[in-house]
């Protein structure tokens, strides 16, 4: 029986699952939008959420609480300075996972993206529809 037992495994044991969510939250941190499973994003906002409840307390030891999760003071001054001021005014609800229509190609496991609800100022954020473009690909078309 699975009674009181919460959060989800994601195949991984418990150190693997650690540095996969590590890894996911600097990159919705860098991107503002990433492309995963529904079962990681859905995990992820629980790591990304409370990081952005200390970037609106903005104090020292806020940032060293940050800084053990992400692991980069430049991560920590982007969350501090660009992502946290953006919901001085709300309360709560930083992310969005929006799902995707079709399965993923290889294994069908279901999609979806989680991005911030607010953008910084002079984000680029990309399509999730579209692949970007490998820098070898311009060379080719010049070529041909």
């Amino acid at each position: 029986m699975r009674h009181r037992k919460s959060g989800r495994k994601l195949g991984r044991n418990p150190s693997h699952r650690k540095a996969l969510l590590r890894n996911m939250a600097k990159a919705l941190i860098t991107h503002t939008r990433i492309t995963t499973t529904e079962a990681k994003a859905k995990t992820l906002r629980a790591v990304v959420e409370p990081l952005i409840t200390l970037a609106l307390k903005d104090s020292v030891h806020a940032r060293r609480q940050a800084f053990r999760v992400l692991g980069e003071h430049k991560l920590v001054q982007r969350l501090f300075d660009e992502i946290g001021p953006l919901y001085k005014d709300g309360g709560g609800g930083y992310t969005r996972i929006v799902k995707y229509a079709l399965p993923r190609k290889g294994d069908a496991a279901p999609l979806a993206f989680i991005e911030f609800t607010k953008k910084p100022a002079g984000a680029v954020v990309p399509s999730p529809l579209k692949k970007p473009k490998a820098s070898g690909d311009d060379e080719k078309e010049a070529e041909a």
